[in-house]
C-alpha cells in the first residue's frame, strides 16, 4: 500500500530530528528491528514504538516482520515505508534550506519550530534540559525555563530515548491552559508543593472576572539584584477557580502536573 501525500504530510509534520525516521531507515538497511535499535542506541521496545507510531500516522504498515523460521526472522520496509523515507529526505533538505534562510535574518530555530507546530496547547516555552532521572519505566526531566525557573516533566523512558534527551539539549515545553491551575499567593504561607506537581510564584497579567472563575494570564518574574527592578521572564495561560479575586499585578501561584508537560525537539 502506497502512502498518500496527505498521510505523508501527517507522518512527517512533527520534527524529524528525533530518531523515528533514523530507526525506520536502519530497518531498511539492515533488515532487523533489533539491529536498528542497537545502531540507534535505543531499546527494542523504543524502536518498535517508533515504527508503530509512524505506521499509525501513515495509516499503513511501514515494516513487514517475518517471525522465526530458518533464517531467524527479519524485517523489510513496505512500499509505504519507502515512501516515508523518500519524503523525509526531501523534507529535511527543504527544512535545512528554510532554517538557513531564517538564520540569515536572525530568527532562531526554537522560534521557527514553535511557528510550525499546529497544536491546541497554548503554552509553549523554550527550555534547556538540565538533567534526567530514571524512575522505573519513566524519566523525570529537569528543565530550565525562561533562564531561571526549573520545571519537571515526567515522560516514558522510550520517549526520552527517541527524543535523544540529554543535559544541555534545547527543547520546547508545552502544556494545555486547562492543565495549569492558578491561585492567589499568600505572603504569610509557603507555596503548597504537591508530589509530581510543579509549583512556582507568578504575577498576574490579566484575569477573567467571571463569577465561575476562568482564564488567567500570568508571567514568571526573574530574580534580579536588589537595586534593579524585577524583569518579566516568560508567560503562561491557566485557569483559576471561582472567587479567585485575582487582578493584574497580583502575585499568584501556578501549579502544573509533571505528567501534563509535553516536550518537543527545538533543534534542526
Amino acid at each position: 500500500m502506497k502512502a498518500t501525500s496527505d498521510r505523508l504530510s501527517q507522518t512527517l509534520g512533527s520534527d524529524i530530528a528525533d530518531k523515528r525516521i533514523a530507526i525506520l531507515r536502519s530497518v531498511g538497511e539492515c533488515g532487523s528491528i533489533s539491529e536498528s535499535a542497537r545502531a540507534n542506541q535505543v531499546s527494542y521496545k523504543a524502536a518498535w514504538q517508533a515504527i508503530e507510531t509512524l505506521s499509525h500516522l501513515a495509516g499503513a504498515d511501514l515494516v513487514h516482520r517475518a517471525v522465526g523460521g530458518s533464517g531467524g526472522g527479519g524485517a523489510v520496509l513496505t512500499a509505504a515505508g519507502e515512501d516515508v523515507l523518500r519524503a523525509a529526505q526531501w523534507l529535511q533538505a527543504a527544512r535545512r534550506a528554510a532554517f538557513a534562510g531564517l538564520a540569515q535574518r536572525g530568527v532562531n530555530s526554537p522560534m521557527s519550530l514553535g511557528l510550525q507546530l499546529r497544536t491546541s496547547m497554548r503554552n509553549q516555552w523554550t527550555a534547556e534540559v538540565m538533567h534526567l532521572q530514571g524512575r522505573g519505566g519513566m524519566v523525570r526531566v529537569s528543565l530550565c525555563v525562561g533562564g531561571h525557573d526549573q520545571l519537571q516533566a515526567s515522560i516514558t523512558r522510550e520517549s526520552a530515548e527517541l527524543l535523544d534527551l540529554r543535559a544541555g539539549r534545547q527543547v520546547l515545553a508545552l502544556c494545555k491552559a486547562t492543565a495549569l491551575r492558578v491561585e492567589p499567593f499568600s505572603e504569610h504561607g509557603a507555596i503548597d508543593c504537591q508530589p509530581g506537581t510543579n509549583s512556582w510564584r507568578v504575577q498576574v497579567v490579566r484575569a477573567s472576572r467571571a463569577a465561575a472563575g476562568g482564564e488567567v494570564t500570568v508571567e514568571s518574574i526573574a530574580a534580579t539584584a536588589a537595586s534593579e527592578p524585577a524583569a518579566p521572564s516568560w508567560r503562561a495561560v491557566g485557569f483559576a477557580a471561582a472567587g479567585h479575586g485575582l487582578r493584574a499585578k497580583h502575585w499568584a501561584v501556578a501549579h502544573l502536573p509533571e505528567s501534563a508537560l509535553v516536550l518537543a525537539l527545538a533543534d534542526t
